[in-house]
């Protein structure tokens, strides 16, 4: 009932928006509720540290609500980082644990973000922040090897995510039903160092949706020089679980834990299967 009462409402907002752009005075008001919506922010508070989030939707919304609870484990894993590390955020959708690590740690975060709704969202976080010069935006995929692709989308949505680079397949394996194609450059990690200059990084923290392991068999050189990785893996997706396992111990990782939040085991979707695992020296 709620989804049917929700698609008449957009149906009719969706009208009323095309009725107003059609007179001058309505596209003011169209762009004024625009720049209301964005310029929407949240203070949340962990631990102590208090960061600003841009929230224009009920998903940013969402992210910044659930901040604290969404992924208990990869705030202690920043947590535990040394002062001043070199952090690689590979996915960084709209930069909640890049600012995270960059204001709590005093991190040097380069966030890997491709996706062209994000974007927006990450720089504004960055700059609310006043973390222009700890978090650098990468707005590239990265994969196993430099190259032109697609970034495939499921939603085009701010904050959205379950968009994979190169591949038909999204985070649980399966053909994804993507809405949205943005045609781009994709690069291995190796290139990222080596091409774009970018640090070596002490920790990696990766969620791509679906393509980590690609992405960790194009970066052996530079994960054998980094401390530790998260990343999140969807255990009944075999080909992504057995050679991302494969890649990380060859890069001499081990297997410390792996985690999610408790309220995931009561999901029927890829979410119950899917943990983040953390790989140490």
């Amino acid at each position: 009932m709620k989804k049917v009462i929700k698609s008449v409402l957009k149906a009719i907002i969706s009208w009323l928006l095309i009725f107003l752009r059609n007179f001058k005075t309505g596209r003011y008001v169209c762009e004024q509720i625009l720049d209301g919506s964005m310029n929407q922010t949240k203070v949340i508070d962990h631990s102590g540290v208090k960061l600003i989030f841009a929230v224009p939707n009920s998903l940013s919304n969402y992210r910044a609500d659930s901040f604290s609870t969404k992924e208990p484990e990869t705030l202690e894993w920043i947590d535990s980082m040394p002062d001043g590390s070199v952090v690689w955020d590979i996915g960084a959708n709209v930069g909640i644990y890049s600012c995270y690590a960059a204001k709590h740690r005093n991190c040097r975060v380069f966030a890997f973000e491709p996706s062209v709704f994000n974007l927006e969202l990450l720089a504004r976080n960055i700059f609310l922040n006043e973390l222009t010069e700890r978090v650098t935006i990468v707005p590239l995929p990265l994969s196993d090897e430099l190259s032109l692709n697609g970034l495939n989308m499921t939603s085009t949505v701010w904050g959205g995510a379950l968009s994979t680079f190169g591949q038909s397949y999204g985070h649980d394996g399966e053909t994804m039903q993507k809405v949205f194609v943005i045609p781009t450059i994709g690069l291995s990690m190796v290139d990222a160092v080596g091409l774009l200059r970018i640090s070596q990084p002490d920790y990696i923290k990766m969620d791509v949706d679906g393509i980590e392991h690609l992405i960790l068999k194009g970066g052996i050189p530079v994960l054998s020089k980094t401390k530790s990785v998260l990343i999140e893996i969807n255990d009944k997706f075999n080909t992504q679980a057995q050679e991302a396992d494969l890649y990380l111990r060859e890069a001499g990782f081990t297997l410390k834990e792996k985690r999610h939040a408790d309220y995931f085991d009561s999901y029927t979707t890829a979410a119950r299967h899917t943990y983040n695992q953390i790989w140490v020296k």
